[in-house]
């Protein structure tokens, strides 16, 4: 059905990186699902009112509530979806996380509300009455859940979306709670046993971890998590095939809200080329990127010495001594300075976080391996930490 209305309602439905079919696939998933929601929080309550079951009935507003959900992720599709403005020059993508984070809220507290009122009912037990009509409605509301968690995901994939995951995250978690409320019915039904409040506590706590793990999701991007490896893997692929680009570092992703990632990064050039011509093919990348990314990139030019074999081996041996003591570290930006003493080697190291060794154990371990190879060397250390996994 959604794709059936995306491609009836959605221009250019399959473009999904444009912000303005984003917003409308949000605003189109969010409308039915405060419509799906709503309908099955009628039914249960009705349901959960002729049988006597809180389970039942705590599935139902749990059912309200996810309505609420749809409605602040519809909002949040809305204020995301506005143009940058003076005062937010990067737009408003962000308010698709925080619509996010208020779902995963909303979950908890529900959860939470689950939990105690299951616990009086396991304090005070009562086998809940049952019929086809209660049963036909729990087996209709997990179908239905189990759909939505199928469309919310494949939308929250095609569009990159941590508020379409959370909720299909939720969706795929009221259907298992709803199986274990059938379970419940059907088991207090045929054998009289009062287990009601025992699964309503079972299904209190699968939503709470659902609100936790969804927490988690939305509050990562607001806190500035790192780029994905893949996402990385798409930008070294597009710089480096370019004909004078030696290598690349030191990139940093800023990531906005979906369709509005910033990033910059360092390219290593031969020292030697026309600069016009290394300017040219810088903005050709930065271009390439915008293109096919849907990213705004700034590029540094690093320039390479790439013609003096006593640059070269040096360098090839400063690297063997850096992987020999720690093959986790990374090294760029390497520069000789001669001088009638000694001469500096001048370069950046990469440590991951959280590394076993602090940065000036690192830096003398190597100063210490860089001597005993020639004495008349000596190392300017900068040291660098990853913004990318």
């Amino acid at each position: 059905m959604v794709t059936i209305l995306s491609k009836l309602l959605i221009k250019n439905y399959d473009n999904y990186k444009d912000a303005n079919v984003r917003e409308k696939y949000g605003v189109l998933c969010g409308i039915l699902g405060i419509v799906l929601n709503a309908v099955l929080f009628v039914g249960k309550f009705l349901a959960g009112t002729l049988s006597g079951s809180i389970a039942i009935t705590a599935d139902a507003f749990n059912n309200l509530s996810d309505a609420g959900s749809s409605i602040i992720t519809l909002i949040g599709f809305k204020l995301g979806g506005q143009k940058p403005d003076p005062d937010h020059p990067f737009g408003h993508g962000r308010m698709e996380y925080l619509s996010g984070l208020a779902v995963s809220i909303l979950i908890l507290i529900m959860a939470f509300e689950l939990i105690k009122s299951s616990v009086e009912k396991i304090i005070h037990p009562e086998v809940p009455t049952s019929g086809i009509v209660v049963i036909g409605v729990l087996i209709a509301s997990i179908f239905v859940k189990l759909y939505m968690a199928i469309y919310n995901g494949s939308v929250a994939k095609k569009i990159d979306s941590a508020a379409m995951k959370a909720t299909s995250r939720d969706s795929l978690s009221d259907t298992i709670s709803t199986l274990v409320v059938l379970v419940s019915v059907i088991v207090g039904s045929m054998f009289g046993i009062a287990i009601d409040g025992w699964c309503g506590a079972i299904v209190g706590l699968l939503i709470l971890k659902t609100g936790f793990d969804s927490v988690k999701e939305t509050i990562s991007p607001l806190l500035g998590q790192s780029p994905s490896p893949e996402f990385v893997e798409q930008i070294t692929a597009i710089v480096e095939k370019y004909e004078h680009v030696l290598g690349m570092h030191d990139l940093v992703v800023h990531d906005y809200g979906p369709g509005r990632v910033m990033i910059s990064l360092h390219a290593e050039v031969p020292y030697n080329e026309d600069i016009m011509l290394l300017h040219d093919e810088i903005d050709n990348i930065e271009s390439t990127l915008r293109e096919r990314l849907n990213c705004e990139a700034v590029i540094h030019m690093d320039p390479v010495v790439t013609d003096d074999e006593e640059v070269n081996s040096t360098k090839v041996k400063v690297g063997e001594i850096v992987t020999s003591i720690a093959p986790e570290l990374k090294f760029h930006d390497f520069r000789m300075v001669k001088g009638p003493t000694h001469t500096n080697l001048i370069f950046d190291i990469v440590v991951p976080f959280k590394y076993k060794y602090s940065d000036e154990e690192i830096k003398e371990r190597i100063e210490e391996a860089v001597r005993d190879y020639n004495e008349s060397y000596y190392t300017v250390i900068m040291v660098d930490h990853a913004y990318t996994k």
